[in-house]
């Protein structure tokens, strides 16, 4: 399987698109210069407890209070607190190798007991503002590099379920151990199975120091402050995703094309060549066909292959995927055997979308009915299997009866496709606008209610030029009958920017007759 990267930088924000074999699997944009990503290091301050949620709001800096949770906390919060106490102005700071550690928190105390009004955390964003919400918050704190997640405040070593081999357990245990401090703990992740140890010791080494700067900043800062930034995100795509699969990273800004060159000279030098600079007239997505794959994987319809296609519809709730085997099923005569080809062929296609909008929360997956257990349970391994390279945490339950697949999947950045649409103005969203036919009887229901009730004389309407040349046509046209039967002056307006059904009601001097 070929991967290629293409980024493409705009001074609003950054794109970036993950191919595999020239098929989108994956869109990310990351704004630009609006700070708060998932893994940014802050140092906060605390608006408001929440007793009834066992939670509390903290600023940081977003125009919404983020918002951490007891259970976010982290067990050693007490270390964490007196590191952020110690390093106030006028006291003398402490280390985190030569502090003492606490006692660890209780795991169902309240979050009044260590946190108050006022007082000054040391929080990471766990999960970035979605809709309404603002950041989501943790205080278990976590520095993620190629090969490890350094973990201040502990003293363990963890080794990804990944690595089966106890030879190479016993390897990086080796390594990390010997590298430590005390009191920090890592997260050996799967990559550094194949790793050098000088590549690791350097990965550990170059995270304390991270850690070191991101201390060093609360006293030279008042809350609230950015104290360590994550990498951007296509560098921290490329830090968890890197491999010999990788046949291309194409940038068209330069300046980013050296930060990603300079990066992957660091952590994988023989990959360095693979980082290309395009330099193109044509859009670098239009060069990739990435545009046209960005629109009509974002339709509401999804085509396969020989007439089936899914339906992704999103609610507040949940997101609903409905399979429809469209007309192959008047082509083939064994109804159980095109079932599940095209089942198979959407589990496909869904496993993807899932990654490419980035959906979240509950997903429900209205399969085609099967009657035969077998075909059920080859169709509930053959998804999971699907579902394995996708990074986000998720959960996939077995068929129902109904033929029902539910999946729950985390999501910790906005859906994608909420950026590239909008809610229609005239339906909101409904697809459903007010039967034209009714429109001059409402619009004659208003004229009488202010030429009868109100009292006006002279009433503008500005309505549509469809509306307009309907009500204006003929020698006794509408306009006229109205004028004559509620005694008004009437003039009609026609405004391109209405909608059909849009109609606004004005005076003589322009104000309007009737709050919109």
């Amino acid at each position: 399987m070929n991967r290629e990267l293409v980024i493409n930088v705009t001074p609003a924000e950054i794109t970036i698109a993950l191919c595999e074999d020239k098929v989108l699997v994956e869109l990310n944009k990351e704004q630009s210069q609006t700070g708060f990503a998932v893994g940014d290091i802050y140092l906060g301050k605390v608006r408001k407890i929440m007793p009834g949620l066992n939670a509390a709001f903290v600023n940081i800096g977003h125009e919404k209070d983020a918002f951490i949770h007891y259970l976010d906390l982290g067990s050693q919060f007490r270390s964490l607190q007196r590191l952020v106490d110690s390093r106030q102005p006028g006291r003398r700071g402490i280390k985190v190798e030569t502090m003492k550690l606490e006692p660890d928190i209780e795991k169902s105390g309240k979050l009044a007991t260590y946190l108050e009004p006022g007082q000054t955390v040391m929080v990471q964003v766990a999960k970035e503002a979605i809709s309404t919400k603002g950041p989501r918050l943790t205080a278990d704190l976590s520095l993620a590099g190629r090969n490890v997640v350094l973990v201040p405040f502990s003293n363990k070593i963890s080794i990804s379920q990944k690595i089966r081999s106890n030879e190479t357990k016993k390897r990086l245990r080796r390594i990390a151990a010997e590298v430590l401090p005390k009191n920090f703990g890592v997260i050996i992740r799967t990559a550094a199975a194949e790793a050098q140890d000088a590549d690791i010791e350097q990965d550990i080494l170059s995270l304390i120091e991270r850690w070191n700067k991101a201390v060093g900043n609360i006293r030279k800062n008042q809350a609230p402050a950015l104290l360590m930034s994550e990498m951007g995100r296509a560098n921290t795509i490329i830090r968890d995703s890197l491999n010999s699969t990788f046949s291309q990273i194409t940038v068209d800004d330069e300046a980013m094309y050296r930060e990603i060159k300079n990066y992957i000279k660091i952590i994988d030098p023989q990959l360095e060549k693979i980082v290309k600079l395009y330099r193109g007239t044509v859009p670098i997505f239009d060069n990739f066909d990435i545009s046209k794959q960005i629109k009509s994987l974002f339709a509401k319809y999804v085509s396969l292959k020989r007439g089936a296609y899914l339906i992704i519809e999103h609610t507040e709730a949940m997101n609903v995927i409905d399979v429809n085997s469209g007309n192959r099923t008047r082509a083939e005569e064994n109804q159980e055997e095109t079932a599940m080809m095209v089942n198979l062929a959407a589990a496909a296609e869904i496993a993807r979308q899932l990654r490419l909008r980035d959906l979240g929360g509950i997903v429900i997956i209205d399969f085609i009915d099967l009657h035969k257990a077998q075909n059920r349970q080859t169709l509930y391994e053959e998804m999971k299997k699907l579902m394995a390279s996708d990074k986000a945490k998720h959960t996939i339950l077995p068929l129902t009866k109904f033929g029902l697949m539910q999946i729950t999947r985390q999501r910790v950045r906005p859906v994608a496709v909420q950026d590239v649409t909008d809610v229609c103005p005239t339906c909101n969203g409904t697809g459903r606008i007010e039967p034209t036919v009714l429109l001059d009887r409402k619009i004659e229901n208003q004229i009488q209610f202010l030429a009868a009730d109100r009292g006006v004389k002279h009433i503008t309407l500005h309505v549509s030029p469809y509306v307009a040349s309907f009500l204006c046509s003929g020698l006794w046209s509408l306009r006229r009958r109205w004028m004559w039967k509620y005694k008004v002056q009437l003039k009609i307006v026609a405004d391109q920017s209405l909608g059909m059904v849009d109609v606004r009601y004005l005076d003589k001097s322009g104000a309007p007759l009737i709050e919109q």
